[in-house]
């Protein structure tokens, strides 16, 4: 395979996760009876533009079908990240009525709807037809295609461009990463606004991150690496923030590389420093992570192992792709972790992909008052545990697994 974006051969392995089913494939129980599709699992990175990339084997159409059952909107945390957002950008861009918010990957509307409730004209791409529904009820115009280049170009054509753009954790879930990007350039105004959040490589390295790797996610950037595909593509990055989403996240600030009208700031610059010092730019960088990771796994299924010999009942909160992959790269199943709990509606009733672990409401749990929860994404660890705590579930322990296995 060649790199997505320079199609430089690729030679240098991150990691090898063995073969699994696309990480948001949930289950029905009439499905249980019926073969999976499993998919090999092998990150590969670019010696010539330092592009982290998952192998291709899988279709987009593949991993985001019509019944999608990622829906932003069942995470508080994440609710307050997006209204923080928007009331930033507001005041930092002078955003009004007369202005254009255009969110890719718009979910169901769990940005747009604080866009909206100030009275800024928004509007949601979203190609999954569960969340785009879910967004049209809260009254939300959404367009349910694949961005990219011409979609870009068409929006803009009809009079359609944005004075900024939102597209929170979708670049690494492109295959197309060039058109892509090149879609923003065409849809905004001459001094339009793109942002972009997306899990820190640097972050996935050093803390040994491999449950974020799935094949949803075609890439894994640093920001060296998205400065050189955006400057391909027409935007020039001018601003970046290091948040703490998702395990630690960038939001870069992109304009139309003809624009020019922010300066770049200095913490760009800060920041690539930091990455050169890291050394994602050499192969050193990526070396050790295989090992590194199953360690990770194989402490984590010992620990399972020894609380069921001791008769203790383990259950997992969150069916999260981060979750799956850990699941199926550690070849758990129902006999180490009775049981999933979700507070989405979509995924209850179902099965995880691959271990084929039932997901169940809260109520479940209330009610069972099992010994140990393990939180499978983390990144919510404390959400989850006071909203369990909250509800009465004191003498439970939680349990994370990356990046090294921690019991609280």
């Amino acid at each position: 395979m060649s790199c997505r974006h320079c199609s430089s051969e690729l030679k240098l392995e991150l990691i090898n996760l063995g073969t699994s089913p696309p990480s948001n494939a949930y289950l029905t129980s009439e499905m249980l009876a019926r073969p999976e599709k499993y998919f090999p699992l092998r990150i590969m990175v670019c010696e010539n533009c330092w592009l982290v990339q998952t192998l291709d084997f899988a279709q987009a159409d593949e991993l985001f079908s019509s019944e999608y059952a990622y829906f932003s909107s069942y995470s508080t945390t994440w609710l307050r990240h997006a209204e923080a957002y928007v009331d930033e950008m507001t005041n930092r861009f002078g955003l009004d009525r007369n202005s254009l918010v255009v969110e890719v990957a718009s979910n169901d509307g769990y940005l747009l709807q604080y866009v909206k409730a100030r009275g800024i004209h928004c509007l949601g791409i979203e190609p999954t037809a569960s969340t785009a529904r879910a967004a049209r009820e809260k009254g939300i115009e959404v367009l349910e295609e694949f961005f990219g280049a011409e979609l870009g170009s068409r929006l803009a054509a009809d009079g359609r461009q944005a004075d900024l753009t939102a597209a929170n954790n979708v670049l690494a879930h492109v295959p197309d990463i060039n058109d892509f990007v090149a879609g923003f350039a065409n849809i905004l105004k001459p001094n339009g606004i793109a942002t972009f959040e997306f899990p820190h490589l640097l972050r996935l390295l050093a803390e040994t991150q491999f449950d974020t790797i799935y094949h949803e996610h075609f890439s894994y950037l640093s920001l060296t690496t998205a400065a050189r595909i955006f400057e391909a593509n027409g935007l020039a990055i001018f601003d970046v923030e290091e948040i703490p989403t998702h395990g630690g996240s960038l939001r870069v600030f992109a304009q139309r590389a003809a624009s020019g009208r922010h300066p770049q700031s200095d913490r760009v610059k800060a920041l690539m420093a930091k990455e050169r010092k890291a050394g994602l730019t050499t192969a050193s960088a990526y070396e050790g992570f295989q090992v590194r990771a199953e360690k990770i796994k194989d402490d984590f299924v010992s620990f399972l192992i020894d609380a069921k010999r001791r008769g203790r009942r383990v259950v997992g909160y969150g069916g999260a792709a981060k979750g799956n992959t850990l699941l199926n790269f550690a070849g758990c199943r129902h006999d180490l972790i009775a049981y999933v709990v979700d507070r989405n509606p979509a995924k209850q009733g179902k099965f995880l992909p691959g271990s084929r672990i039932a997901i169940v409401s809260e109520s479940l749990l209330y009610d069972d008052k099992p010994d140990y929860v393990v939180v499978l994404p983390w990144n919510l660890k404390a959400e989850v545990m006071s909203q369990l705590k909250s509800a009465g579930l004191s003498s439970v322990q939680f349990v994370t697994a990356v990046p090294s296995l921690e019991i609280v």
